[in-house]
């Protein structure tokens, strides 16, 4: 789901299926069950979709410890200009977001936005994505493949490389991922946990080499939100022991849950999905932000069945306010996770500074 988070879910933003009207020549591509997902055809791009997500979270140890940061590529398809013959008309259009978080410090946020075939680029055939000098994508090796990151910005800047320590994990019904309890509020939805992180990080005029472990997403849907969904809870763990766990569920506007799921993954490989029925999300501390005035609750207790977890965030103002494609606020950082589970990961948290009402206004879009 994430990203969460447009936003995604996990999970940004998938709010961006309430985006404006689209044309009623418009024909997106539905999210059905029982697609065979192929892989690396799938790490690429699906243009026929209405939004789709490359979602990398992580913490970094060395030389800091439980340093957060994140790196996010959305594609939008706002169904506006399907009739202009342009090369560099807006039927795509991308938009990234990176962040980093410090304990003991304010969080670092940077983001971009453009036009695909103006200044933007995707493909179709693998992971690479790219806004400007910002990149993710997926490179071979011998032996094995590694993805690549790589942005730039005024506070930081870094350039990572991920290595695979364990498979891909299809979330749902082999990647067909239920986000609602209609079969076609759905997104396909790969996730890559326990990702091995390597490069190097530049703020305050330093470069540092770094190590850690991340977690990558990737969503791809037409349509997220169900009716009263304001917003959703969103977590991805790579757990001490070598498993993964995400849970995630929608909320309304006085709270409550209107559909959740939970998927864990354990050392030995073996996964469990948990059913709507069978995973809860209790507020047990809040943090009230000092700009927007929301209410988060940033520590969590939830339950996926036999499994109890907490969660503490590693620095409490984890709020990011975005303006590309349009102004968009929510909480998303590094977090660990106490209880029957232990590990660290990212908890995004949406919908809290009011309902989720984003809206891609191609015109407005400018070169990355």
């Amino acid at each position: 789901m994430r990203r969460r988070h447009f936003l995604a879910t996990p999970l940004l933003l998938p709010a961006l299926v309430r985006a404006a009207p689209a044309a009623a020549t418009v024909a997106y591509a539905p999210v059905t069950p029982g697609v065979r997902l192929a892989f690396p055809r799938d790490h690429g791009a699906h243009p026929e979709f209405r939004t789709e997500w490359w979602y990398v979270t992580g913490a970094l140890d060395s030389p800091l410890a439980d340093v957060g940061f994140q790196l996010t590529f959305f594609r939008s398809r706002p169904g506006t200009a399907e009739a202009l013959r342009s090369p560099i008309a807006a039927r795509q259009i991308l938009f990234a977001h990176a962040a980093l978080t410090i304990p003991g410090e304010r969080l670092r946020h940077a983001e971009r936005a453009a036009r695909a075939n103006l200044g933007a680029s995707f493909s179709s055939l693998d992971l690479d994505v790219s806004i400007g000098a910002w990149r993710m994508v997926r490179q071979r090796q011998t032996p094995g493949e590694v993805l690549r990151l790589q942005m730039q910005s005024p506070q930081f800047s870094f350039d990572l490389t991920l290595t695979p320590s364990q498979p891909l994990l299809l979330q749902g019904d082999q990647g067909y991922s239920r986000k609602g309890h209609g079969p076609e509020l759905a997104s396909y939805y790969v996730s890559w946990p326990q990702l091995q992180v390597g490069g190097t990080l530049l703020r305050e005029g330093r470069r540092q080499a770094v190590s850690g472990l991340a977690w990558f997403d990737h969503e791809w849907s037409t349509t997220l939100l169900g009716d009263g969904v304001v917003g959703w809870d969103w977590l991805g763990i790579n757990l001490i022991d070598g498993g993964a766990l995400m849970a995630f569920r929608m909320r309304d506007a006085a709270g409550e849950t209107l559909y959740a799921h939970a998927a864990w993954r354990d050392a030995a490989g073996r996964v469990r999905q948990y059913a709507a029925d069978e995973v809860s999300f209790a507020p047990r501390r809040h943090w009230l932000s000092p700009r927007s005035g929301a209410n988060y609750p940033v520590q969590l207790e939830i339950r996926c069945g036999e499994q109890t977890l907490r969660t503490l965030p590693v620095l409490d103002d984890q709020e990011l306010s975005t303006n590309r494609p349009a102004p968009v606020v929510y909480w998303e950082g590094l977090v660990r996770v106490e209880g029957s589970l232990s590990g660290r990961g990212y908890l995004e948290m949406t919908g809290y500074a009011g309902p989720l009402r984003v809206a891609v206004a191609p015109d407005s879009v400018a070169r990355g």
